[in-house]
């Protein structure tokens, strides 16, 4: 599939402590800490925003945000898929800063696609059989990214030859994070082409922050709205994920099960571990941006505990060997006041 990759603009740095080498990105954490939870040096970081490649087919151009840190070589990659809130502009390569830039800061190279949910296109009630969650374009999206890195990186300056491809992660929330377990194996059926496993090798692995739970459970007007989500499963989604779960995270229009979002941990095999975040709500915390009107649960603590249990995980899956996430589980179970709970199989 041809396409065109364009970066259009280019901001500023964002102040950080130090600018990490390669080498100290890769080890051990020591005196930093995120929520409690040891991490990496920070460094600055440069975002370039927004790059637009023109794909055939798909009705308007792929927006796409690029925040990366400033040194360092063989960068790992983060997919970041947003969710299909009803914020203006949370729903598109706008948000998810309160991710986005910490990912950055700590080692990775985050890429942030608009998808055609986002309420910024105006694309919800277009007349697609997809509309208004478009979940299959979002999949595309990512593979689409994923197919022309080599463009996308030459198009930003500085980044050119430091990416590393061979070490790529999938991150999401809510709809996002459903983005994520289909590029993870989870298991849906079109109502045209059948049987899907929308799961692409070139991702290792991921983390899935409030997906959506099993299809057979939802409310009879949510299987209507998509005829294509009353049928995910996640007996096929093999590859290692994590999945964040708050356990005061339940909207009867969609499940009358409380747990119902937890269901892509505890119905799929393993390798996979669960973080449940005591008392958090859809927002977990405020992972879609900062100080958001439409976080119910407002927390940074309970986002900083976050990202950092997500960075470390894959930062132990990504570089086998890592002892990030071992440590991050250990300083969270000797918190005296935990703000959630890991488990793992």
């Amino acid at each position: 599939m041809a396409a065109a990759v364009v970066a259009t603009l280019i901001s500023s740095h964002l102040p950080t402590a130090h600018a990490a080498t390669d080498d100290e990105a890769k080890a051990s954490p020591s005196s930093f800490l995120e929520g409690g939870i040891p991490v990496s040096r920070p460094s600055p970081v440069t975002t370039f925003q927004p790059l637009t490649m023109a794909v055939p087919g798909r009705p308007v151009a792929l927006q796409i945000k690029i925040s990366a840190p400033t040194t360092g070589k063989k960068l790992p990659v983060i997919l970041l898929s947003h969710g299909h809130g009803s914020s203006n502009h949370l729903s598109s390569l706008h948000g998810y800063a309160p991710l986005a830039d910490f990912f950055a800061a700590h080692g990775f190279v985050v890429i942030q696609p608009t998808h055609l949910d986002s309420t910024t296109l105006g694309l919800r009630d277009a007349n697609d059989p997809e509309a208004s969650l478009h979940w299959r374009s979002r999949v595309q999206d990512m593979t689409d990214i994923l197919d022309h890195l080599d463009d996308l990186q030459k198009a930003v300056p500085g980044l050119r030859g430091r990416l590393d491809s061979s070490r790529i992660a999938v991150v999401g929330h809510s709809m996002g994070g459903t983005t994520a377990t289909m590029l993870l194996g989870q298991g849906l059926t079109d109502p045209v082409d059948g049987p899907l496993n929308l799961a692409d090798d070139r991702i290792k692995a991921g983390v899935a922050m409030a997906p959506a739970g099993n299809g057979a459970d939802l409310t009879p007007p949510a299987k209507a709205q998509s005829p294509a989500m009353r049928t995910l499963t996640f007996d096929t989604m093999t590859k290692p994920a994590l999945i964040v779960y708050g356990d005061n995270d339940f909207n009867p229009a969609f499940s009358a099960r409380r747990n119902w979002r937890a269901d892509a941990y505890h119905q799929s095999p393993g390798p996979k571990s669960l973080l449940t975040l005591f008392g958090a709500q859809h927002s977990l915390g405020g992972v879609a941006g900062y100080d958001a009107k439409e976080t119910t649960d407002e927390n940074p603590q309970r986002v900083a505990q976050l990202r950092a249990m997500s960075w470390a995980y894959l930062r132990s899956q990504l570089y086998p060997g890592d002892p990030a996430w071992a440590r991050a589980v250990t300083a969270l179970n000797r918190t005296a006041q935990p703000l959630g709970k890991i488990e793992s199989k």
